[in-house]
Parts: C-alpha cells; sequence; structure tokens
C-alpha cells in the first residue's frame, strides 16, 4: 500500500525527462554492476586465452631448446665412442654430463609447462562448457518464447479477422471446426465471467507436507505442524513463486466443478450487502455523505526545487511534494480493508466453521482490489497521529488506527462490526531493484467472530509495482497466504498467482482451498483478486491414486464481488466512494485525526504549493520533538534515572496469546473518549 520516497522521485524523474536529465544512482548503480560483471567476464576470458599463448611459446622455446641440448649431447656421445686414448676420457664426460644436465633441466620446463598448460585448459574448459550450455539452454528458451509469442499474434490476427466480420455472419465461423493444421495455432478469446466459469473451475492443486518459508523470510512452518496447501499452476517455474517448499512430499489435487448454473449469490448480486440490509436505524438518520472529492489538479513540477532539497541528503530525509501522493494517509489506505466488511457478516452467519473459512478467504482478497487502478503514494503518517472511521450506521463497522512508531513506521488498527471484530499491526519491508519495487506486508492480521469464538490469523501477500522508471505503473499481487482458525484447526491456503505474459489463464488468478484439522478439503477458492471471488463445497472425493484425489464440487457461490469506481474517478485519483469519504470531515474526532491534517487537507483542496510548505514544516516539528525526547533520554542516562520510552495513546505492547508475538493491543479507551470529549491524552503533532 505505501511506496517509499525514491519510487516516487524516480517515477517524476523520468516522466519530465524532456525538462531535465537525471540518473537515478540506483539505476545507474546496477546498470555499473552489469556493465563491471560483463567486463570482468570478458577481461577473464582474454587473460586464460593469453595464458594458454603465453605457454604454447614457453612449450615452442622449450621444444627448441630441447632439440638444440638432445643434439649438443649426441655429438659428446659420439666423441665419447670415437676417443682412442684414455687420457682425453675425463674431459668428455664432464662434457657430456653438462650437456645431460642442460638437457634435464630444459626437459623439466618443458614437462611443467605442459602441465600448467593442461591444468588450465581442464580447468576452464569446464567452466566454458557449463557456460556454452547455459547459452545453449537460454536460446531455446528464447525460441519457445518467440514461437509463444508467435501463435499469440497468429491468434490475434485470426481473432481480429473474426471481429471485422459482420455480426450475421460470425456464427458460422465461431461453430466452426479448427482443421487440424491449425491446432497449434488455436486462439483462446476472453470470455464472459458466467460462460468461462466451468473451465476456470478445473484446476491442480499440490498440498506439500514439508516446511515452508514465505518471501519475507518468516517460517510458517513453525506455527504449525499440519500439512500446508500449496497450489500448483502454470506459473510456478517461469515466474518464481514467492514461497519455498523444502519437502518435496506432495499430493496433487484435481478439482473438478460441479454444477454450473447460476449462484445464489449472483441472482440477488443486486441486492445491498448484509451489514446494510442489518442497519436497524432508519435512512433519515443516517448522515448524509459526498460522492467524490475535488478532481486533481494539472501543477506544473518544478524539478529543479526538488533538487536543490536532494544535495547532500540522504534519500529518506528528502521532503517529497505531495505532487506524487493522493490526498489520504496510510491510515486511511488501511482502512479501505473494510470496504467489503458486509462478506463477515455473512461469515457471522455461517453455522459450519469451513464454510466461515472461505468467506473469511474471500474477505481478506477483498482488500487488493483497488491496488489495480491506485498507485498514488499516501501521506506517511505522523507519529501519534490517529483515524477514526464510524460507520456503524450505514456498514456496521467503526475503527481505530494510530502511527505508534515512526522508524520503523507501523500503525496498530482496531476494527469492530456487530458480530466480530478485527485487529492489526502494520508494517513492511521494502526491496527497490530500479525497474520495480517490492513491499513486503509484515505483521499478522487477526480476527474474531463474537457468537463462534473462532479466531482466524493470517500474513498479506507481496505488492509488486512494475514499471517504475519507464513505461505506465500497474501493481501485481503474488505469494501464498496461509489463513488459519486456532479454535478448530480450520486451514486455508491462497496462491496469489503472479502476473505473465505467457499465458492463457485469466490474469490476476487466486486459487485455494479449504482444509479442516485432518487435512481434508472442504471447500474451494477460485478468483481474482481484483473483480470476484467465488466458492464452492467439495461434495465428493475419487482417487485415481493413494497420493491424486480428484474433487468434485458443488454450484460455485460468489462470496466477493467488486464495485467499481465510475469512469470519472480518473479525475481525483481513482478513488472509490468510500475512499472519498475518508477524508471528509467531521466534528467531535480527535486533534490527532488525520482529517485535521493540514497538508493533506489542503493537497485535497487542489493548492498544492501550500500544501508542500505545510508538511515540511509538519515533518520538522515532528523531527524536532524527536530530538528533544532524544535530548531527554541522554539527560535522564547521565543522571542515572529510567527514561520512559515513547507510547501510544490508544495501543499498549501486550504478548498475543495466539501467535505469542508481542504487538499493541487496542486498550478500548477511545470511543468513550470520543463521548466525553476528553482528548488531554492526545499530543499537539499539528
Amino acid at each position: 500500500h505505501e511506496f517509499p520516497t525514491s519510487y516516487c522521485l524516480c517515477k517524476s524523474f523520468m516522466k519530465n525527462r524532456q525538462l531535465i536529465t537525471v540518473v537515478y544512482f540506483a539505476t545507474e548503480e546496477e546498470e555499473e554492476e552489469y556493465d563491471e560483471t560483463m567486463a570482468s567476464q570478458k577481461n577473464e576470458v582474454q587473460n586464460v586465452i593469453k595464458s594458454l599463448a603465453a605457454r604454447l611459446e614457453d612449450l615452442q622455446t622449450c621444444s627448441d631448446l630441447i632439440a638444440k641440448h638432445g643434439a649438443a649431447l649426441q655429438r659428446s656421445l659420439s666423441e665419447l665412442e670415437s676417443l682412442d686414448t684414455a687420457q682425453d676420457v675425463p674431459t668428455k664426460l664432464k662434457s657430456v654430463n653438462e650437456r645431460a644436465t642442460l638437457f634435464r633441466i630444459t626437459s623439466n620446463a618443458m614437462i611443467n609447462t605442459c602441465s600448467e598448460y593442461l591444468d588450465l585448459a581442464q580447468t576452464h574448459g569446464r567452466k566454458w562448457q557449463r557456460m556454452l550450455q547455459h547459452e545453449r539452454d537460454q536460446r531455446l528458451r528464447l525460441e519457445d518464447m518467440v514461437e509463444q509469442l508467435a501463435r499469440q499474434l497468429g491468434g490475434l490476427e485470426q481473432a481480429a479477422k473474426e471481429h471485422s466480420i459482420p455480426v450475421r455472419d460470425r456464427s458460422n465461423v465461431s461453430h466452426s471446426s479448427p482443421s487440424d493444421d491449425d491446432d497449434e495455432n488455436e486462439f483462446y478469446d476472453a470470455q464472459d465471467e458466467d460462460c468461462n466459469q466451468d473451465s476456470e473451475a478445473n484446476f491442480i492443486l499440490k498440498i506439500p507436507l514439508g516446511h515452508r518459508r514465505t518471501s519475507s523470510g518468516v517460517s510458517l512452518g513453525s506455527q504449525s505442524s499440519d500439512p500446508r496447501l500449496h497450489l500448483q499452476d502454470g506459473h510456478d517455474e517461469a515466474s518464481g513463486s514467492s514461497s519455498e517448499v523444502d519437502d518435496a512430499t506432495e499430493t496433487k489435487v484435481l478439482v473438478i466443478s460441479g454444477d454450473s448454473a447460476p449462484t445464489r449469490n449472483e441472482k440477488n448480486s443486486n441486492s445491498p450487502p448484509l451489514s446494510r440490509q442489518e442497519t436497524t436505524s432508519s435512512s433519515s438518520e443516517k448522515r448524509k455523505r459526498r460522492t467524490r472529492v475535488p478532481d486533481k489538479p494539472n501543477y506544473p513540477l518544478n524539478l529543479w526545487s526538488i533538487m536543490k532539497n536532494c544535495i547532500g541528503k540522504e534519500l529518506s530525509k528528502i521532503p517529497m511534494p505531495v505532487n506524487f501522493s493522493e490526498p489520504l494517509s496510510m491510515l486511511q489506505r488501511l482502512t479501505e480493508d473494510y470496504e467489503y466488511a458486509d462478506i463477515l457478516d455473512k461469515a457471522a452467519s455461517c453455522s459450519d466453521s469451513c464454510e466461515q473459512m472461505a468467506y473469511v478467504a474471500a474477505f481478506t482478497v477483498s482488500s487488493y482490489a483497488t491496488t489495480s487502478n491506485r498507485t498514488g503514494k499516501p501521506f506517511n503518517p505522523l507519529l501519534g497521529e490517529t483515524f477514526e472511521c464510524d460507520r456503524m450506521d450505514d456498514l456496521g463497522w467503526k475503527v481505530i488506527s494510530e502511527q505508534v512508531s515512526h522508524h520503523p513506521p507501523m500503525v496498530a488498527q482496531y476494527c469492530e462490526g456487530r458480530e466480530w471484530r478485527c485487529w492489526q499491526e502494520f508494517t513492511m519491508a521494502s526491496k527497490f531493484r530500479g525497474k520495480y519495487l517490492q513491499v513486503i506486508p509484515l505483521g499478522t492480521a487477526h480476527l474474531e467472530f463474537v457468537s463462534s469464538g473462532n479466531h482466524y490469523t493470517w500474513r498479506k501477500v507481496t505488492t509488486t509495482v512494475h514499471n517504475i522508471i519507464v513505461g505506465k505503473l500497474w501493481v501485481d499481487q503474488h505469494g501464498d497466504m496461509d489463513i488459519v482458525n486456532h479454535k478448530d484447526g480450520v486451514k486455508c491456503h491462497l496462491k496469489y498467482i503472479p502476473y505473465s505474459y505467457f499465458t492463457r489463464d485469466v490474469q490476476r488468478n487466486v486459487k485455494g482451498c479449504v482444509m479442516d484439522s485432518d487435512g481434508n478439503v472442504k471447500w474451494v477458492v477460485n478468483g481474482t483478486w481484483d473483480n470476484k471471488i467465488d466458492i464452492a463445497p467439495v461434495i465428493s472425493t475419487e482417487r485415481a491414486s493413494p497420493d491424486n484425489p480428484v474433487f468434485k464440487t458443488g454450484p460455485y457461490t460468489c462470496a466477493w464481488k467488486r464495485k467499481y469506481p465510475p469512469t470519472e474517478s480518473e479525475k481525483y485519483y481513482n478513488f472509490t466512494e468510500l475512499a472519498c469519504q475518508l477524508n471528509e470531515p467531521e466534528p467531535d474526532v480527535a486533534p490527532t485525526d488525520t482529517r485535521n491534517r493540514p497538508d493533506q487537507r489542503l493537497m485535497e483542496d487542489g493548492m498544492w504549493d501550500e500544501a508542500n510548505v505545510e508538511k515540511v514544516r509538519l515533518e520538522e516539528k515532528q523531527r524536532a520533538a524527536r530530538r528533544a525526547r532524544e535530548a531527554a533520554a541522554e539527560k535522564a542516562a547521565a543522571e542515572g534515572r529510567p527514561y520512559p520510552p515513547y507510547e501510544p495513546v490508544w495501543f499498549k505492547k501486550e504478548k498475543e496469546s495466539y501467535t505469542g508475538s508481542v504487538i499493541h493491543m487496542y486498550q478500548g479507551k477511545y470511543w468513550d473518549c470520543k463521548e466525553r470529549q476528553d482528548w488531554s491524552s492526545c499530543p499537539d503533532i499539528y
């Protein structure tokens, strides 16, 4: 959800490269490393060739010397044999010994040179053989990719031709059977969601029995010894999964869809969410909220002023203008996770724990829907900044969030509905590689249902932002997510499949299944994280072999379907209706609430220059407060007194019983203080 300063700065520079040429040091460093690697490899080959040539020259020299000294030795021996008197024998023997010594020295030199040449040739010969094999494999892969591209291009041309045929003639074309010669060039066109539900519902899974590690390096095998579910699809080898399976013992699962009739949820897709249906207050009591924010102004960006602020500073200390942001903070972006909280209301009404888990899985997927077209950077919250969102009157939930740490940035959040409550401590690690940015969320999300006591935990998957330097930004979600019900051991494993250009499958796909405590698959989850999620129960199991069961599912139910923002939302940051309402001014909120943040308010109102000035003031005020705390801590340490560290107002560090982690837990005082309007404990941050 949050992109670092380096990404925004780099993107803006490349967009405005016609005004000023700026070389970003990270990309330059990568290019230099690549050039240095190629140059070093080239130099290494040249040095080896020079060494081999030098050894050959030495061998030629040794050969000439051996021939010369051998001839001299032969002459000396002949002269020794032809002697008639014994007086000349000692002299000739001395000459023969000298010639033999020279011949032996030259022969040893040639033997050593031959040995060196052989060792050098064998060592680098094996290395070059591996390099040639690698190049051959690369060439074969390139040929396969080009062949796939050619097939897809042929399919696109065929589809374009069919599209140009009049409507009255298309029926004949669509029902004609392709010839055997055209089987390889068959084109799979995109179909309607309802039409291709059957084909999309059939997929193959793999359930590993081994230890698994996520891309963030956190071991999931340590949480439970039960089997984990891993989904196998056509992208695993090409794209590289973000998880690693240490044990190769796996069970293949083939899921076959059953009834393809419309599901009950799809028939009633026009009905409002359950949380709204259950609201008892009349429509007159509900607050009328705004449905959009002011349009994003077209402000020119003064790159030179940014460059002057960058000179001599660390990248994390550069004051970033609001031009790269959207008028929402990270606290508000995390609140958007509950836009489809009506799914949790449906889950609360489920008596079957496995069915409830399937709805919980759909809810976790729904939180990524807005990232498909939202690439703006949210405001970094100030330390002590809070955000409340009370939507009990219409949506049936309310949430309170607080920035509990600034280094590293960390948000504590607590949300409660009528039949459930959810909390999390959110922080992240980022990897910037010049061409893409990876955001790896850290921390665990918790969900608890009041009536059943079912307690669920999960970790979010990796977010990757592509085309950081050149091209249009786009976001992808990929990796594995494990959801665990700690009460009865029910588990759900979801696989977010990475985007791939070389596939006929639906992009942004999410697949998974729900298993009971014994590892038996009970429900199947299938869909996309940017559109909809369908769930279906497993009604029968066939075992073609002990390790390859085949599951047949019942009719699919639409557990979640995305509500798209209006087309004009491109003018105002691609905000959904809920996003537009998050920063709407409200009375009686805490003085630290994000709605009261002046720079964000100025940006929403279109006054970006004033917002930039105010943003610098707020950041400097935060730094001054941190320096004051550090000075007080040093003084207390010098005097031998303990100095209490910074403590959040509404959250406190406690050990969580289910995972054993120490996290910031909500203390339950915020809404009471709001009712009394007692904000005496709030710091002055604005």
